[in-house]
């Protein structure tokens, strides 16, 4: 049997994608509940981390003792992967003693590379390119709050970083409009804009942008490994920062959404980020079930 791999979005279609979302929201209300699911007893999720997480790393550990199975924190400096052991060698081992493995690394093509070895499901924890994951809670939050997405104006400010790039994704996906509103030099990347044409715009004004949205969506100026251009980020992006004036020009009930961690007074401000507006927590918190309904998906045939 092929073994399926979440890589980007784009690794499901568009019926595969909206039935994981209603999972999603089942196996929320099922916890809720106090219900007892087991689907994955004697499953070892082994996590691979080459970059730092909180999100990623308890939603997918909680998730799998949920599931009841277990899950493996391995961080680079503790594996031989992070001695330098091949790409491949460490996913024909990993994948010879566990049933799935995540991993967060940087270049995509690592991750491309580790699944092409594997013999079991592996897992788009993040990379410079896209964040799946994080797609697939917030696409689920936006369902929760006001229904099918299809159709509806989302708004991406700031970065054109690997959030938008699946942001560009969900879009195809899903049949929303995108409009992004990046500074000049921080637009997404060509390939991702040649894949996504149809279902994007470019507006480099952020309030035209915003304008009759029915979501808004930003993220931190400076990602991992951009430390040393936060200075000059911090320049170039403040007229992009998500705040009341600009909210007021989307739609009165529009949302907003953050994959966090947030630095209020930057990207967003923060009565924006705390408002009435904003259901970044329970975004956050859609990381467990969304993983869950996509370790299920992957695991249980």
């Amino acid at each position: 049997m092929t073994v399926r791999h979440f890589l980007t979005l784009t690794d499901l279609d568009r019926s595969e994608l909206k039935a994981l979302l209603q999972r999603a929201i089942e196996l929320k209300a099922m916890l809720r509940m106090g219900e007892i699911y087991e689907p994955l007893n004697n499953k070892v999720l082994a996590m691979l981390f080459e970059k730092s997480s909180t999100r990623t790393r308890v939603s997918f550990e909680t998730g799998m003792a949920q599931f009841g199975g277990h899950a493996l924190f391995l961080a680079a400096r503790d594996s031989q992967l992070g001695r330098g052991e091949p790409v491949e060698d460490s996913s024909r081992v990993l994948s010879s003693m566990v049933d799935c493995i995540m991993v967060r690394t940087f270049e995509h093509e690592k991750i491309e590379l580790f699944a092409k070895y594997s013999s079991v499901p592996v897992i788009n924890g993040l990379t410079d390119d896209v964040h799946p994951c994080q797609l697939l809670a917030d696409m689920q939050t936006y369902v929760e709050h006001r229904g099918d997405i299809q159709g509806k104006t989302v708004t991406w400010i700031g970065d054109g970083n690997n959030m938008c790039h699946s942001y560009m994704h969900a879009a195809k996906l899903l049949d929303f409009k995108l409009n992004i509103a990046c500074p000049q030099g921080y637009e997404p990347e060509q390939k991702f804009i040649d894949e996504t044409s149809d279902y994007i715009e470019l507006i480099s004004d952020p309030h035209k942008a915003s304008a009759h949205s029915d979501l808004v969506v930003t993220d931190v100026w400076a990602s991992m490994g951009q430390e040393e251009e936060q200075e000059r980020r911090i320049r170039d992006f403040k007229p992009y920062q998500v705040n009341t004036d600009l909210m007021q020009v989307a739609k009165p009930d529009a949302l907003f959404m953050h994959c966090l961690p947030a630095h209020r007074g930057e990207e967003v401000s923060a009565d924006v980020i705390d408002g009435p507006q904003s259901v970044a927590w329970d975004e956050a918190e859609n990381r467990l079930h969304a993983q869950k309904a996509l370790l299920e998906f992957l695991l249980v045939s």
